[in-house]
């Protein structure tokens, strides 16, 4: 399993901003925006990438994985 599959990538709409928003929780903070959901997804895809190019260059651990850790109910709970 490639290192990025362990991260959740979240793409949604956001009425603020009219565009769709781009995250990865727990790895990235900040992320992605546009008018195109399938482009900001491929866009997250790759900043995921190189965040964690950037962790293995600075011989950084990786922060714990979040995909497949029910994050959605977690990250509800938080507000």
């Amino acid at each position: 399993m490639k290192d990025s599959a362990k991260y959740a990538k979240i793409v949604e709409w956001s009425e603020e901003d009219q565009c769709y928003v781009g995250s990865a929780p727990g790895l990235i903070l900040g992320g992605c925006h546009g008018d195109d959901e399938k482009y900001v997804f491929e866009e997250l895809c790759q900043i995921v990438e190189e965040a964690i190019d950037l962790y293995h260059k600075d011989n950084k651990p990786l922060p714990p994985a979040t995909s497949g850790h029910d994050l959605a109910n977690r990250l509800q709970n938080i507000a």
